[in-house]
């Protein structure tokens, strides 16, 4: 099951009691469903969810006789595509009139006389994702999008969105394959507008997730940079190991300042130890910039001066 399948199973448990409420989300499903005319109302969704809450809300504010067919769909082959269909021309537009529209207007537009209170409008935006909402897995992004037929559709959603007193939300559009996608991107947005719909354990999830990966992505710096400090460590010592063997081979530790001769034999046993932890190991010890200054020293004896740290 998808995320946003998880997201609109939670929103039609959403319990609505008045009238008013439940007409506001069903308007939300039918305006931005597959069809809305005085002649044909017709709603397609893959969720059987959405299904049931659909029917639920037809049922009971209209008692329409209504069909319901499913398909597989093409290109999955596995997720059915459910057709719910007003199949009576009198009920649609007995349905179509009650929402306060009429054959007459040019274009399809959201009556707000359906949506006048922020309750309202809640159950309205509700109905609008059930319809045509969709949100990505928060493991792999943030996303969050309504996908709608009609450009005016498009910005009337955008309006609403924008006056929700609760949130300061901030949807963008963009034209895909002929449809207008009302988007967020950003966690905390996807968030405010699940909980604001009535998923608050979707965005509880995406929370949760975004906390999961924050740790991962720090634990995964924290690694990098250590791989990153131990291979600096490793070639210095290597460089160093290189100078102090070309020293014995050319006149012998043992002619080398006892202070040199030290942290030369030391270097020697410790290829592995930062110059912190061989000044550290000197009679007495040292600090690591004193560490430093000898190793470089060394160098200079074999010729190999380099001012790079270890």
């Amino acid at each position: 099951m998808s995320f946003s399948s998880d997201i609109k199973k939670e929103l039609c448990t959403a319990e609505a009691y008045e009238r008013d409420l439940l007409k506001a989300e069903l308007y939300g499903m039918l305006i931005f469903g597959k069809t809305f005319r005085e002649d044909e109302i017709v709603f397609t969704t893959e969720s059987v969810d959405a299904v049931r809450r659909i029917t639920m809300l037809l049922q009971n504010l209209y008692m329409p006789i209504i069909e319901k067919q499913a398909a597989l769909r093409a290109k999955s082959g596995q997720s059915h595509l459910f057709k719910i269909s007003v199949i009576d021309g009198g009920e649609c537009k007995r349905i179509f009139d009650d929402f306060g529209h009429s054959a007459a207007q040019v274009t399809l537009r959201v009556n707000r006389a359906n949506i006048y209170s922020e309750e309202l409008a809640r159950a309205f935006l509700r109905g609008v994702f059930l319809s045509c909402g969709s949100a990505s897995d928060p493991m792999k992004s943030y996303h969050a999008e309504f996908c709608v037929s009609y450009k005016n559709l498009a910005a009337d959603l955008c309006k609403i969105l924008g006056e929700v007193t609760e949130c300061s939300f901030l949807p963008k559009t963009v034209l895909r394959s002929g449809n207008y996608i009302v988007y967020f991107k950003g966690s905390e947005q996807i968030c405010d507008l699940l909980t604001y719909i009535g998923a608050p354990i979707s965005a509880m999830e995406i929370m949760g997730t975004k906390a999961v990966k924050q740790v991962r992505n720090n634990i995964n710096r924290r690694i990098n940079g250590e791989m990153a400090n131990i291979g600096k460590v490793a070639s210095a010592s290597a460089r160093q190991i290189e100078a102090i063997k070309l020293i014995k081979q050319k006149q012998g530790l043992d002619t080398l300042p006892s202070d040199l001769r030290e942290i030369a034999y030391l270097r020697l046993e410790n290829p592995e130890m930062s110059l912190r932890d061989l000044g550290q190991n000197l009679n007495p010890p040292i600090s690591r910039s004193g560490a430093n200054h000898r190793i470089q020293r060394l160098l200079e004896y074999a010729g190999m001066e380099d001012s790079k740290n270890g």
